[in-house]
């Protein structure tokens, strides 16, 4: 029956990692899409190879997902179903409503809940929840909002005196690599999560020691979910994302793209789980705001900022309950 449960785990973690590509296509390709300098399924295709090279980079968010939130020891196949199970009624709940929900937060939200019922407050690790998770949830929106601001003021000013027709060609071939650039920091970032857990159920099966690396083939496993996800989009969101939050030329796409991966790149390599939802929003809304604020939608920005939020205690609350049904109805 353990076997069992670890295939069910590891399918549900996979299907986690499709439903992340597929609400997190906004993520990776609005912009792009936006700007028209690439059609859709060329976004995607261009999104999944960056994501693919970003999976074999931010191994210490893995470590802080499987280790760093809950008792590593805690983190086996009924864990992580319930708190994936209760994460999604969120996911389906946000993405009914069109808007960008954090996945992170939904993962390490629903981890926490489920890691209390089963262990209490000792199975957490609530100084690292909130120096890894809380903390940066509160400030790297902000600092990729600043970012974005201060590179496109840059360009405005660099470029002042260049046609607009120049500029727009140029950036959009800029935006190609600024496109990947962010597809990559997704990989390192919320395709290392899925193979984090995965890992921690493999540990806890005592088919993997903690000091062993992962499997290639979670990592490719992962990235096909990642991928299958990204080419059936959340369109809806992209729309959210790329049309009504404001209106985009290349070099801002191209702005808000390098701020956002920068942003997400630099926090996974010390091992910090930061939202690529809340990075490219915050950083689309950064680059918005240098043309005037009335160019970001801030009736649309409002109700965003009230998913992100909601999220992390939602999402914290569901896999809490899916874990107590699971107890009543046996399941250990």
């Amino acid at each position: 029956m353990a076997t069992e449960f670890l295939f069910a785990g590891i399918a549900v973690a996979l299907f986690f990692a499709f439903w992340n590509g597929f609400t997190d296509a906004a993520n990776a390709i609005a912009t792009i899409v936006a700007t028209r300098t690439l059609a859709p399924f060329k976004a995607v295709l261009l999104s999944a190879a960056g994501n693919f090279i970003g999976l074999l980079f931010g191994g210490a968010v893995a470590a802080t997902i499987w280790k760093g939130l809950i008792d590593g020891n805690l983190v086996g196949p009924i864990l992580v179903i319930a708190a994936i199970l209760g994460g999604l009624i969120w996911d389906v709940i946000t993405w009914y409503f069109g808007l960008p929900c954090s996945e992170t937060h939904v993962l390490i939200g629903a981890l926490v809940g489920a890691g209390l019922f089963v262990g209490g407050t000792a199975a957490v690790q609530f100084d690292s929840v909130v120096n890894k998770v809380i903390l940066p949830m509160i400030y790297s929106p902000f600092l990729a909002f600043a970012f974005a601001f201060l590179f496109t003021a840059a360009i405005i000013r660099a470029f002042r005196r260049v046609p607009a027709g120049r500029i727009n060609t140029a950036f959009r071939r800029l935006q190609i690599v600024s496109s990947f650039f962010f597809s990559f920091s997704h990989g390192s970032q919320d395709g290392q999560k899925v193979v984090g857990i995965i890992f921690g159920m493999l540990v806890f099966a005592a088919l993997l020691n903690p000091a062993d690396s992962v499997p290639f083939w979670v990592i490719v496993a992962v990235q096909i979910a990642l991928s299958l996800g990204t080419l059936f989009g959340g369109w809806r969101i992209v729309r959210t994302m790329a049309v009504r939050l404001t209106k985009l030329r290349p070099y801002q796409g191209f702005s808000a793209e390098t701020a956002g991966a920068l942003l997400l790149v630099s926090t996974a390599s010390v091992g910090i789980p930061v939202s690529t939802t809340h990075a490219i929003n915050m950083a689309i809304m950064g680059t918005g705001a240098t043309q005037r604020l009335s160019a970001v939608k801030w009736g649309v920005a409002r109700r965003i900022v009230w998913a992100w939020i909601l999220t992390l205690p939602a999402s914290m609350v569901l896999a809490y309950l899916v874990m107590a049904l699971f107890s009543a109805l046996g399941i250990r």
